[in-house]
C-alpha cells in the first residue's frame, strides 16, 4: 500500500472552497488604526537602531592609533576576567 502525503495535507486544505465575495454597503463606516504609546516608543526605537552606524568611529579610532603606533596596552587581569566570564557563559 503506497500513501502519497501530499494528497492528504492537499484534503485538509480543501475542506472549505471559498465562494464568491459579496459586496457590501460600506457608507458611513470609515476603519481607523490607533497605535498605542508602547508602539510608538518602539518604532522610535528602531529608527534610531537603524539610524546608528555599525561603527562607533569616536571609539574605534583611538584604539585603531593606539594599535598602530604600538601603544595600545591590554590589563592581564582585565583580560583574564573577561574571558573566565566568557568562558562561564558557555
Amino acid at each position: 500500500m503506497k500513501i502519497n502525503p501530499y494528497i492528504q495535507v492537499q484534503q485538509l486544505y480543501n475542506t472549505k472552497k471559498v465562494g464568491e465575495t459579496k459586496k457590501t454597503n460600506s457608507v458611513g463606516r470609515t476603519d481607523n488604526v490607533v497605535i498605542s504609546s508602547i508602539g510608538r516608543e518602539i518604532q522610535v526605537a528602531k529608527q534610531a537602531v537603524a539610524n546608528a552606524p555599525d561603527i562607533r568611529e569616536d571609539v574605534v579610532a583611538p584604539i585603531k592609533t593606539a594599535v598602530k603606533n604600538g601603544t595600545y596596552e591590554v590589563s592581564e587581569e582585565s583580560f583574564a576576567d573577561k574571558l573566565w566570564k566568557i568562558a562561564g557563559e558557555a
